[in-house]
């Protein structure tokens, strides 16, 4: 069983008991979250698709903890012109752990 579910801004492909890594929640840590945007849901051949959402249908989760993710290094380069920058940043995540699809 999974499900197509929009987790702070961006669609995550979730199965029951897997951890992923999403945008920084205002939630504390340790706190159960649940979210009502599922797109689809699939149990086995079984296939529902929400027009844009599935009406009744939520995602639980549990959030483990917040943290910095890996340094994305963003190079800007004018050709010819010896135009050259480099920045980065690390991203806030949060790392939660999927509890139920109902």
């Amino acid at each position: 069983m999974y499900a197509i579910v929009e987790i702070a801004g961006q669609q995550f492909k979730v199965r029951k008991d897997q951890k992923i890594f999403v945008n920084r929640l205002h939630q504390e840590e340790g706190t159960d979250v649940t979210f009502d945007t599922v797109m689809l849901k699939a149990e086995g051949n079984n296939v529902e698709v929400g027009a844009p959402k599935l009406a009744g249908a939520s995602v639980e989760a549990h959030i483990i903890k917040h943290i910095k993710g890996d340094k994305v290094l963003v190079f800007h380069k004018k050709r010819r012109t010896g135009y050259q920058k480099m920045n980065g940043f690390r991203p806030f995540l949060t790392q939660i752990q999927i509890k139920d699809i109902k």
